[in-house]
Formats: structure tokens, C-alpha cells, sequence
């Protein structure tokens, strides 16, 4: 993870982005009706804002694509039932893999990744990153050359309500039955 861009503008848009999707998630609000009820609020310097309003576009273009993504790389889990967190940090993720070029895929994944970890559960962090390289290696291939697969398998016990006990938990896919 690059540390120079934990305090940055852009991890700070990313944030503000995050929670309009968790927001908008919650309340069945449209992503740039959120940003509008609350952009006066936020201080965020002019880089850091004109990435927020260009993720909202993409995001009100259409969740439906991302979704679709999202499902494909968890298969074995309704999209419905995922974390509300860790929906909207792939969704983030994803707008920004399919449509952000400019931004390396191991950057969006360690951002997705951190924001994970800071405001969803514990085992977060591990899901969104397996669901997200995943992704990216379809939809940006070889930015990921030379590093590994990210593990375990998506679809282990990610889901609210759902999955395994602490005790449970297998690092390996193969030792949680191969989902």
C-alpha cells in the first residue's frame, strides 16, 4: 500500500465516495442526489473533489455493470446479502478499475482495501481484495503480472448473517471444502 496516499486527496475522495454509496445504499437514494445534499459540507481541495464528481458520474451512469462484475468474481453469494460496506467499497473499486485508466489497478486495490479494513468487519479487508483482483485481472490484465492470485476464494463467509465461525475460517480454499 502506497503510503504517501493514505492522507492524500485522492483516499479522502475515495472515502467520501465510499460512504455516498453506503448512504445511498441505505436509503435507496440515487449516489448524486447524496453528493448534492452534502457536497457544501465537505472541505476537500479542488483534486480531490473533481475525482469525487467524476466517480458519481460513473457511478450514476450505472451500477448495474458493476454489480454484474462484482457478482461474477463472488459466485457463490448473492449480491443482495453482501455487507453493506463491502458493496459499496467494490463498487467504488470497480467504477474505478473499469472506469479510471489512468489509476494502476494495484493502487485501486490497495485503496479498496484499506477502506475495507477501517470501516467494515475484520475479515473484510481479505474479501474485497480477493473479490477485486479477481476483477482486475479480467477487466486489466496484466497490471497484476507478477503478483500472486489474492486468497482465499471470495465466496468464503463473506455475507452478513452468513458464513463461518472464527474457529471455521480457513485461509486455504481447499481446507473450507474448495468453495
Amino acid at each position: 500500500m502506497s503510503r504517501g496516499a493514505a492522507a492524500g486527496p485522492r483516499r479522502r475522495g475515495r472515502e467520501l465516495v465510499f460512504r455516498l454509496l453506503y448512504q445511498a445504499d441505505l436509503t435507496r437514494d440515487s449516489v448524486a442526489e447524496t453528493w448534492k445534499q452534502i457536497q457544501g459540507e465537505e472541505r476537500l481541495p479542488d483534486d480531490a473533489r473533481a475525482y469525487v464528481d467524476a466517480l458519481v458520474a460513473v457511478l450514476e451512469e450505472g451500477l448495474p455493470p458493476l454489480d454484474e462484475a462484482i457478482r461474477q468474481a463472488t459466485q457463490h453469494w448473492k449480491f443482495e446479502r453482501l455487507a453493506a460496506t463491502d458493496r459499496g467499497v467494490l463498487r467504488l473499486a470497480v467504477a474505478e478499475l473499469l472506469h479510471m485508466p489512468g489509476t494502476p489497478a494495484p493502487v485501486v486495490l490497495d485503496e479498496a482495501v484499506a477502506i475495507a479494513r477501517k470501516y467494515g468487519r475484520e475479515e473484510s479487508g481479505r474479501f474485497v481484495n480477493g473479490v477485486l483482483d479477481r476483477i482486475a485481472r479480467t477487466v486489466r490484465p496484466g497490471e497484476l503480472e507478477g503478483v500472486p492470485p489474492a486468497g482465499p476464494d471470495p465466496g468464503m463467509g463473506e455475507v452478513e448473517g452468513e458464513g463461518q465461525g472464527e474457529d471455521d475460517a480457513a485461509d486455504d480454499p481447499a481446507e473450507a471444502g474448495g468453495r
